[in-house]
């Protein structure tokens, strides 16, 4: 599995889902399957099933989360440059398109929440700003064609 980039509160989020996963989950999910089990036959037991499928969706999630934090790497918000967009920054840019300020959070892919403002490091937007700085035009090939943008302001983003 490749690196994956994250800010500092994307990764801390993954350690916490894993932390509720292994330490709280694992054991509610114990508890239904030996509740389950006191009901008897187990050929025909909708909730030892339903318990067993729990089980299995959250030890395959404890092991994904595993693997993405083995292999995360968090940028250090020290090294980010200011004025210039990268992970971990927020961009407010003018779209010449729509006529309008937009802003968005730049996050790492895993991270990606559009809905809220956070655009993926490698979505076609997040490819074409990363470098950037204030004053810069820069053109964004999309799927549905080009759009331009202009850089407003880049700051740290807030947690």
């Amino acid at each position: 599995m490749a690196e994956q980039i994250y800010t500092k509160e994307g990764y801390q989020s993954l350690v916490d889902e894993l932390d509720y996963l292994k330490n709280t989950k694992r054991e509610e999910v114990k508890e239904r399957l030996k509740e389950a089990r006191g009901f008897g036959d187990l050929s025909e037991n909708s909730e030892y099933d339903e318990a067993k499928n729990e089980q299995a969706k959250t030890e395959f999630r404890i092991n994904e989360l595993e693997r993405l934090i083995l292999n995360a790497k968090i940028i250090d918000e020290s090294q980010v440059q200011a004025g210039v967009v990268n992970v971990g920054t927020t961009v407010k840019m003018y779209d010449f398109d729509f006529e309008e300020e937009v802003e968005y959070s730049l996050v790492g892919s895993n991270e990606a929440d559009p809905a809220n403002g956070k655009i993926s490091d490698q979505s076609p937007i997040g490819r074409a700003i990363i470098g950037a700085k204030i004053g810069e035009e820069v053109t964004v090939e999309t799927p549905k064609g080009e759009i331009k943008f202009k850089i407003l302001e880049v700051s740290r983003t807030k947690a």
